[in-house]
């Protein structure tokens, strides 16, 4: 039987031969196939012997460019098991091939090895920046039909973003460049010239890209102590301001509503015995004259700081001063027996005085005296 092929160009059409066992024995079924063209450098065809486990089937092939079939030379294993097989390729080639399990045929099929095909990935990629837009080139495949697809995304975003071309010099535009940015790239072929049965190259190696210079990593730790220093430095001068304006608003309250003092702790005994009666509480407290007791009941009339007497103006004149009986002498006096210390006439207190002994010195006050400590 003769079989007529369509060219590459066109729709590739994929025929999955079945093979029915013959005379008694059932159907064994299809035979999975998968097949891949690695850059047109290797075909790579694969099956599920999975329904002939314990066999090893044989796979027979014959390019264009061969003149007689061959049996694969580099088979693909699975548990000891023949399940697939490796070809060198050179061009775009009809391939055509069968599968046999011993003596019997269980697939035969032709097909353009392009439609199958998996572009090898991107390399050696170069960026150049123009203000926010940004053009990444490479090397072409030597090959046509192609789209060559660049994702990019900075470490803000979840989501990649494509842009293509047909060939690889692709510019993407809206860009910061302050901004750390994930490159990557691959090729793919297109459905209309290859078919749908074609596979994207893989992905290439992630490029870092920032202010027009390659980087190791996007790291967005370096980032962080920077939000975190500045956040300090905001919440301290906030702090810092609210301080120094209730600092304020308490000393202008302090010019505008002054403090009273409590007059409770000024005058002891103002507000306890007089019921805030200054007048009485006056009264009081200036006819009273603190004594030290002495041991052995002997007044100290001599305390150590200088005691001034200020009398009223008609007394002051003829200040009346003694040292008699009313005011008795300590033994150290009493012993020195010094002349001058004559005992003196008792004192007289008229219009109502009072007798004070004060310093060795007994005083006769009225109502118009006090006294300076």
């Amino acid at each position: 039987m003769r079989t007529v092929l369509l060219p590459w160009a066109s729709a590739a059409v994929f025929l999955l031969a079945t093979v029915t066992v013959s005379g008694n024995e059932a159907l064994e079924g299809v035979l999975q196939l998968q097949m891949i063209n690695f850059n047109f450098e290797v075909v790579q065809v694969t099956w599920n012997a999975s329904q002939y486990s314990g066999t090893n089937l044989t796979f027979l092939y014959k390019l264009t460019s061969d003149e007689t079939h061959s049996q694969c030379s580099n088979y693909i294993l699975q548990q000891s098991r023949t399940a697939g097989c490796l070809l060198e390729a050179k061009e775009d080639e009809i391939l055509c091939f069968s599968i046999w399990n011993g003596t019997r045929l269980l697939l035969k099929k032709c097909q353009w090895i392009s439609a199958y095909l998996k572009p090898s990935s991107p390399k050696d990629l170069n960026f150049q920046w123009h203000q926010e837009a940004i053009t990444v080139t490479c090397s072409d495949l030597p090959y046509k039909r192609l789209l060559y697809e660049i994702q990019y995304k900075s470490m803000f975003d979840t989501e990649w973003q494509s842009k293509e071309g047909e060939t690889c010099n692709v510019t993407t535009d809206g860009l910061d460049a302050e901004k750390c940015y994930f490159f990557r790239a691959r090729v793919k072929t297109m459905e209309s010239s290859y078919g749908p049965d074609t596979y994207p190259s893989d992905w290439s190696e992630v490029i870092h890209q920032q202010k027009g210079e390659l980087r190791d990593s996007c790291q967005e730790k370096k980032l962080f102590p920077k939000f975190i220093l500045v956040s300090g430095m905001v919440a301290l001068l906030t702090v810092s301001l609210l301080l120094l304006s209730l600092w304020k608003v308490r000393r202008v309250k302090k010019l505008l509503m002054p403090s009273v003092p409590d007059p409770k702790f000024t005058f002891p005994g103002l507000f306890e015995s007089h019921q805030g009666n200054f007048q009485e509480w006056i009264k009081d407290t200036q006819n009273v004259v603190p004594l030290n007791k002495m041991e052995g009941a002997e007044h100290d009339c001599g305390p150590e700081e200088a005691l001034v007497v200020h009398l009223a103006t008609a007394e002051a004149e003829m200040p009346i001063m003694t040292t008699g009986p009313s005011c008795p002498q300590t033994e150290e006096e009493e012993a020195s027996g010094d002349p001058s210390q004559l005992p003196g006439r008792p004192l007289q207190g008229g219009r109502g005085g009072e007798t004070v002994c004060l310093g060795g010195f007994t005083f006769v006050m009225s109502d118009n005296s006090y006294v300076m400590l």
